[in-house]
């Protein structure tokens, strides 16, 4: 993967990554155990995730915990979905949504990509429009086929 050209300030204090090693992995672990949508993730299903997932974008503090995360499934041609943008709370509000993001969008798999797409809560749609993400999609609706337990 070629290197991304990233603002002075978070090259300062933080790395960006692109795989994740095992103490990455534990720290993912606890990053989900603090989100509502992900709490319930166990570290098979993850690891697995993880192994099928087309592009990794972290964050890792300079002490070498991971402290945020994204990941990106694509054809790169036509569809890109992002999932699971998250921060560590502890580093909220400085700016490291905005770094995953535009790490993702300036990804250079990703730019003959026809449209990348995520679902995020009503809150945060503000967030992704200045990436020019929109809820415009014409008479297109997200549609979900739950796992069926037996």
């Amino acid at each position: 993967m070629r290197s991304l050209a990233l603002p002075a300030l978070y090259l300062m204090e933080f790395n960006v990554i692109f795989q994740l090693n095992e103490a990455h992995k534990n720290d993912l672990m606890e990053l989900y155990k603090n989100a509502f949508w992900s709490n319930q993730r166990l570290r098979a299903d993850v690891d697995k995730m993880l192994d099928n997932t087309n592009i990794i974008v972290g964050i890792e503090s300079n002490q070498g915990k991971l402290i945020g995360f994204c990941r990106v499934l694509s054809d790169f041609v036509y569809r890109a979905i992002l999932f699971d943008v998250i921060i560590h709370p502890d580093y909220r509000g400085q700016g490291l949504g905005k770094l995953l993001i535009d790490t993702v969008v300036k990804h250079p798999d990703l730019q003959q990509v026809e449209h990348i797409d995520l679902c995020c809560l009503p809150e945060m749609i503000d967030f992704y429009k200045q990436w020019d993400f929109t809820t415009e999609l014409g008479e297109f609706r997200l549609m979900r086929r739950n796992r069926r337990v037996r």
